[in-house]
């Protein structure tokens, strides 16, 4: 069995970004309930020299609508990354979903022989389109998507694995 491109990226990113706004409501009720301002999680992290919860959630965005546009040979969406509220941090999910979704399964389909050649830390890293997919986009989406999850948790907020996988 074969699996394709957009098969293997699109679907998978609208499932976690859907699950992490859903993790996102859970968090200003928590706030809500305990009487906090719900910024005091966008700030939160677990180490001092991790990024902070709403970093965690513009990187995650990022490597979605970055990882799609580039397979996609199309510009990415520019977003300026200040976020502070979780309603911000909300649309600026929907804004991602709302790009992932609206690029064709063909415009993805079909790259994985694709030269993509991104920047990191002023070098150069250079990738087929599968291996851009499964050895950098993925990997380092489902790790900021699982480390705002983890501050999440680590803050009080009642979420689960039913909440992280979207299938509570």
């Amino acid at each position: 069995m074969s699996i394709s491109m957009y098969a293997a990226s699109v679907p998978v990113m609208k499932q976690m970004l859907e699950g992490l706004s859903g993790c996102l409501v859970k968090a200003q009720a928590s706030a809500d309930a305990r009487k906090f301002d719900g910024a005091v999680l966008t700030g939160s992290r677990l180490a001092p020299d991790m990024f902070a919860f709403a970093r965690q959630i513009q990187i995650a965005t990022d490597s979605a609508k970055g990882g799609i546009a580039r397979l996609a040979g199309v510009e990415i969406p520019k977003f300026e990354d200040t976020e502070t509220t979780i309603a911000e941090l909300q649309a600026r999910i929907a804004k991602t979903l709302a790009f992932i979704e609206s690029v064709p399964a063909a415009s993805i389909d079909g790259t994985d022989e694709k030269d993509i050649t991104i920047q990191v830390a002023k070098q150069d890293m250079h990738f087929k389109g599968a291996a851009y997919l499964l050895h950098w986009v993925l990997p380092n989406f489902f790790f900021h998507v699982t480390t705002a999850y983890t501050i999440l948790r680590h803050n009080g907020v009642d979420v689960g694995k039913r909440d992280y996988l979207n299938r509570a």
